[in-house]
């Protein structure tokens, strides 16, 4: 019998373990030193609220699968029925293959062929790596058509911080200045705010305790990560330059509340595809391609840092 996630591809060094499937080129576990650093699934359940899927050629919601790009109207199927919309790209469920593999790190590709909705044919690649600064993602996109494309990337990673059992008493850092505000019915946007004097400014570290997240952050400091904290460690994911939003969910309303933190790595915002926030436009024969990782710490009161980026070209 296959697994139901295909193929696991096992990568480790320094410590880290981290286990990569076929379907959807997923990270389904990651370990430091044996402690867990995602809530992700088992080997013999799929993927469910996402964990660990890479979210290509958009992330997040797109209104009624519905947008106009190039004076041309394009329709999608609608991903998530219960509020209308498009959600998480294409890849999601679709069969990677290897590329590459040696013992620290496996290279999956996957061809993206033009359909109803997004008629664009795109190479994907997804690279993981581990070593002695924890695992180093990098999603890239190459336009094989011969018109310019609509496109955005991100990743579905729930955090834990340590195992004691939710995230409530864990403490958050998230350098974000902005709060991408969204309707209660179907989550779309509806504005932005200054998260200052708000209950969503975490830009100093404090205790989540019962505030329910499941917003987009932009206007990132210059240290490009959320940190969680426990009492016996902490984990920290770390964006690259192309990665202009994170958008951080607690999960009060999956089976599994509070039980990690989804902390969601994206280059453009929900409805990009019609607002053209951060969109970018990969034009024929054009990659584009940003990079993001996760960490173990100690807990101690280390700055977040990104390695030197490893991101594509610019978003014209």
């Amino acid at each position: 019998m296959i697994a139901p996630s295909g193929d696991q591809y096992r990568i480790e060094a320094d410590g880290y373990v981290a286990v990569v499937t076929e379907s959807g080129g997923a990270l389904r576990d990651l370990t430091y030193d044996g402690r867990h650093l995602i809530d992700g699934f088992g080997e013999d359940a799929m993927s469910s609220g996402g964990r660990g899927q890479v979210l290509m050629p958009w992330p997040n919601r797109i209104r009624d699968g519905r947008y106009t790009f190039d004076g041309r109207e394009q329709q999608l199927a609608l991903t998530e029925p219960k509020r209308g919309n498009a959600s998480h790209g294409l890849v999601r469920w679709a069969a990677w293959s290897v590329v590459a593999r040696e013992q620290d790190r496996v290279e999956l590709g996957y061809r993206l062929p033009a359909q109803t909705g997004y008629p664009w044919t795109l190479d994907l690649r997804i690279s993981y790596a581990v070593g002695a600064d924890g695992l180093v993602v990098t999603q890239s996109a190459t336009n094989l058509s011969d018109e310019r494309a609509p496109y955005a990337s991100g990743a579905h990673p729930y955090l834990v911080a340590d195992a004691s059992g939710g995230c409530d008493g864990w403490r958050m850092t998230l350098p974000a200045a902005t709060r991408l505000l969204t309707d209660d019915e179907r989550l779309l946007p509806a504005g932005r705010e200054d998260v200052g004097g708000t209950d969503f400014d975490f830009r100093t570290p404090r205790t989540l305790g019962a505030t329910v997240l499941d917003h987009a952050f932009t206007d990132l400091g210059p240290d490009r990560g959320v940190r969680l904290d426990g009492e016996s460690g902490g984990v920290e994911l770390w964006v690259d330059e192309q990665h202009r939003w994170v958008q951080v969910y607690t999960a009060d309303d999956t089976a599994t509340p509070r039980r990690s933190v989804a902390v969601e790595p994206m280059t453009a915002p929900p409805d990009a595809f019609n607002s053209e926030d951060d969109l970018v436009t990969l034009e024929p024969g054009r990659t584009f391609g940003a990079s993001w990782g996760i960490r173990g710490v100690a807990g101690d009161s280390r700055a977040l840092t990104a390695p030197a980026s490893t991101g594509g070209p610019d978003r014209s």
